[in-house]
């Protein structure tokens, strides 16, 4: 099984409008509810390939409970800690000539309801994968995910981080089956400006000599790399497209290439399959389906 965790779930109301302008009314052209947050884009996006998963994380209040009763109608399966006080963030995207973007803080989460999310951790077994995605809220240790790897420590599980820069290293010594930085963020990772393929094949080697079995460095529009655990260089050209949406691509091409895995053991098969899923996500209003994944799959084989 696959386990997701969001520590911060969100309602994304987002609001399609002309060109916007300060100190005055705007009115929306179309507007658009998607139930977000980090491991919840992977688990709806890992569903339209067929894999199951079981979303974790802490909801409140009426938003908790609508994004919860929202991802049970997409058919995830969800086991999410409930909070005594506050509400899940809402955060609100404006797409005009410019995307803008304001995002909720999220409720407090006390001790007592971090000790029941490990509480169910303790339900993963050998074999299964965990992704742990995203910031984390103020309200969390800084050293949470190390906290969950610790405990985890004693399991076979492949393990998948999507974070950026000493989130993302402090998991190294846990040898995560698979990182995911893209260019920006590798160039962050090492505080030093990564320009060329040669760079960002020598720095994702870095990592993986700091733990990490599998390092996917994604360029946007300049394609991805993958350094497999066999060190082996992987390269996927981008899909060919027209942007409307930078939301979620990211965590999309994480389900992808954990689908890509799911399905065999061919690591470029799951680069293409997480690059289309990565394309589809951009190429739509929301987050990737089934079927514009898999044109786009087909683009990237031809």
């Amino acid at each position: 099984m696959v386990y997701t965790i969001t520590f911060n779930p969100a309602i994304d109301y987002v609001i399609h409008t002309n060109k916007l302008k300060t100190n005055s009314v705007n009115r929306s052209k179309n507007e658009n509810i998607y139930f977000g947050g980090k491991g919840i884009n992977v688990s709806l996006v890992l569903s339209e390939l067929s894999v199951a998963s079981v979303a974790l994380g802490f909801v409140a209040g009426f938003t908790g409970e609508a994004i919860e009763k929202g991802l049970k109608e997409s058919g995830i399966e969800t086991d999410f800690v409930h909070l005594d006080h506050g509400f899940s963030r809402i955060n609100v995207k404006i797409k005009s000539s410019e995307e803008t973007e304001i995002n909720g803080c999220g409720p407090d989460i006390p001790d007592n309801k971090i000790d029941e999310l490990f509480k169910k951790l303790e339900k993963i077994q050998d074999g299964d994968t965990i992704i742990l995605a995203g910031s984390i809220p103020k309200s969390l240790p800084a050293d949470i995910y190390e906290k969950i790897l610790n405990k985890l420590r004693y399991k076979k599980i492949r393990i998948i981080v999507d974070a950026e820069k000493d989130l993302l290293l402090k998991t190294l010594k846990y040898r995560p089956f698979l990182i995911k930085p893209n260019n920006l963020e590798l160039s962050q990772i090492f505080d030093t400006n990564i320009d060329s393929v040669e760079d960002i094949v020598e720095y994702a080697r870095r990592l993986k000599y700091m733990g990490a079995m599998n390092v996917l460095v994604s360029m946007a529009k300049d394609g991805a790399f993958l350094i497999d655990e066999h060190d082996n260089i992987h390269f996927c050209d981008s899909c060919s497209g027209i942007i409307k949406n930078s939301v979620g691509a990211g965590d999309s091409m994480v389900a992808g290439f954990i689908a890509g895995c799911e399905q065999n053991d061919d690591y470029n098969y799951a680069l293409k399959l997480g690059t289309a899923s990565g394309g589809a996500t951009a190429f739509s209003d929301g987050l990737a389906k089934k079927d514009g994944i898999y044109n786009l799959l087909k683009q990237l084989i031809q």
